[in-house]
């Protein structure tokens, strides 16, 4: 028995220590690679603890296994858009300017009896009060609700992350690369690569903020009207 509660404790802050270095996220926020990981880590931890037959190590090397393999997919995330929609997706408009886009519905799986749960989840009890609803990649709805006022509500569309242009959105905006260079190259001559992000904000304006440097170990927080 003994030696049982010791194996069970071992596993345990095992467990522990790589849950917390896997990051902070709560379950309902987990990408589907972290809740993956997340799942076989405690399947892995269960068998040396239900077996005393089986080499503490059997459970052990596993665990740390799946954390060097989480650790790495989070790196290439970080490194390349374009793998970080592979592993996580993009989020999806079900509701734009007041409309729900039943093709995009379809292609999320989403049915309407979702989406009304989640809008009484916001606590929005009518479709006349969104202007857009956004499905998030860990499955939750952003909402925007619709202005009091005429001008157009738009949420916020990020045009750079992590230096990357996301050339997509930029166009869909109806702008060009030549045009956020411009707007960018205003603050000293900065350019995509130096900012940590960039966003479009309703009314037309630009929302950055500048990467920190050795040189320059103090962020810039950027806005410029269009």
């Amino acid at each position: 028995m003994f030696n049982l509660f010791i194996r069970t404790v071992i596993i345990y802050l095992l467990v522990f220590a790589v849950l917390r270095l896997m990051g902070k996220r709560q379950i309902s926020d987990m990408q589907p690679f972290d809740l993956v990981i997340t799942l076989l880590i405690a399947d892995v931890a269960s068998v040396p603890l239900s077996d005393v037959g089986i080499p503490l190590l059997y459970g052990a090397i596993p665990i740390l296994a799946l954390f060097v393999l989480h650790r790495l997919f989070a790196f290439a995330a970080l490194r390349s858009q374009s793998i970080r929609d592979v592993i996580c997706g993009k989020p999806v408009i079900v509701i734009a300017k007041g409309v729900v886009l039943e093709d995009a519905m379809k292609a999320a799986n989403y049915t309407m009896g979702d989406l009304t749960e989640q809008l009484r989840v916001k606590d929005v009890f009518s479709l006349s009060e969104v202007e857009y609803g956004i499905l998030e990649t860990n499955g939750s709805l952003s909402v925007l609700k619709s202005g009091d006022t005429e001008e157009e509500c738009f949420p916020s569309v990020p045009l750079v992350l992590d230096g990357k242009i996301d050339r997509k959105a930029l166009s869909d905006t109806g702008r060009d690369e030549n045009w956020l260079r411009d707007k960018l190259s205003s603050f000293g001559g900065l350019s995509p690569a130096d900012c940590l992000f960039v966003f479009l904000e309703p009314g037309g304006v630009i929302h950055a903020q500048e990467k920190m440097k050795k040189t320059k170990p103090k962020a810039r927080l950027l806005k410029v009207s269009k």
